[in-house]
């Protein structure tokens, strides 16, 4: 088989060229296949989708040449607080209040919007030899052969590499024609996200208000006037929401906001995402891997899923960097399935996790309430329990890639 890449990569939303970056500053070679025009992405203007990066990410993104381009563009997470609680009611008084100020390693996290990010990733891909990227262009078939894979695109165009990684979401067809089925429920909620302005200061401050409907979260961004909103509610009332003008779903939020802000203004586009979990039985197949939502979907409720994508990144460009050193056919199972074994427990915990905290919140049960209430007031009380918390939110914990840590590969 003639091959043109080593990798070929399904998926050029943020895991994909991640997984590039990291690949090809190895010496790898690899041809990014993007559905969506490049341009039209990267010059998008402010609609205030973010993404909350962890201290984990942050350094991945520093030894792959990206963070340097987007340092000036970040907001740190300098305090994160939970409670628990009905809109219009106000917090219960047990909460948890986490600040970067009890780890060692400075803020828990940073937001960052998603043009600033994508543009980043867009301009080092293009400064980076061994990298090709196809916009506009989709893989529409895949052949698994002993030696390598051909990926046909929908333009007709043949490519042969040895692996074939699927970055292409929760419906990835990469991992539907490698036979890979999922497992997974709807959590029968929808996100609501937008943007809003509002009067005083968030002091870098991230708030997530678990109320029975579905978890609130305040997500600071840059220049301590705006936050990113997603905010959970059933299918059924996020609709109606959603269908409301501009002024009647301010309406709406307000009193599950708070004042605790002041003033506020809508102030970005309003998107809506239906909520589930979603699991592939299986992360890798011959000559094929999974990375991110096509490998595992979460539920948004502690803002993980970028940074679950980039564990997968960092776990996999290890993996396939130390084969090809070793002379060893980087596309064999053997290969691939220690990606798997290094990071489909740890996803499907995580997941799982994340469910079930859903599931805890997401209602009106006053036992699990009292339950819950007292949980919060115990980890905050004992500052051993609440550094682990930090350290988990912050990306620090389990056994590390290189490129979390901070180290080449």
């Amino acid at each position: 088989m003639d091959m043109d890449a080593d990798i070929v990569i399904a998926g050029g939303g943020l895991n994909g060229p991640a997984l590039a970056l990291a690949l090809a500053r190895n010496g790898l070679r690899v041809v990014v296949v993007d559905a969506r025009p490049a341009p039209a992405r990267a010059e998008a203007g402010f609609d205030g989708r973010a993404y909350a990066l962890a201290i984990a990410s942050k350094r991945l993104l520093s030894m792959i040449g990206v963070w340097a381009r987007v340092a000036d563009q970040v907001q740190p997470i300098l305090k994160i607080k939970a409670s628990d609680g009905h809109a219009g009611h106000g917090a219960a008084p047990f909460f948890l209040d986490f600040d970067s100020a009890e780890i060692e390693e400075g803020p828990m996290g940073f937001m960052l919007e998603d043009r600033h990010l994508y543009a980043a990733f867009l301009a080092e891909m293009a400064q980076t030899p061994g990298v090709t990227l196809l916009s506009g262009e989709t893989v529409v078939a895949q052949q698994a052969g002993a030696t390598g894979v051909q990926v046909t695109l929908a333009s007709g165009r043949v490519i042969g590499a040895r692996v074939l990684v699927g970055c292409d979401g929760r419906g990835s067809g990469v991992a539907a024609r490698a036979g890979i089925r999922r497992q997974g429920w709807g959590y029968g909620q929808t996100a609501l996200v937008t943007a809003v302005w509002h009067e005083r200061n968030h002091d870098g401050t991230a708030q997530q208000f678990f109320m029975p409907s579905g978890p609130l979260a305040i997500l600071p961004l840059k220049g301590g006037h705006h936050s990113s909103i997603v905010w959970s509610e059933t299918d059924e009332a996020a609709r109606a929401i959603q269908a409301l003008d501009d002024e009647a779903y301010l309406a709406a939020l307000k009193p599950r906001f708070g004042d605790f802000l002041g003033k506020l203004a809508l102030a970005g586009a309003r998107f809506t995402y239906p909520l589930s979990l979603s699991l592939a039985e299986r992360f890798v197949a011959p000559r094929v891997a999974l990375v991110g939502d096509a490998a595992h979907g979460v539920h948004p409720i502690a803002g993980q899923g970028l940074n679950l994508g980039l564990r997968d990144v960092a776990a996999l460009a290890e993996v396939l960097v130390e084969a090809a050193r070793r002379g060893e056919d980087i596309g064999a199972m053997d290969v691939l399935e220690r990606y798997q074994r290094w990071r489909r427990f740890d996803s499907t915990f995580l997941a799982l996790g994340m469910d079930t905290v859903n599931r805890l919140f997401s209602n009106d049960n006053p036992i699990l309430r009292l339950g819950r209430d007292l949980g919060m007031g115990l980890v905050s009380a004992l500052p051993g329990l609440r550094r682990g918390f930090i350290r988990q939110a912050a990306g620090l914990s389990g056994d590390l890639p290189k490129l979390l840590s901070g180290q080449p590969i």
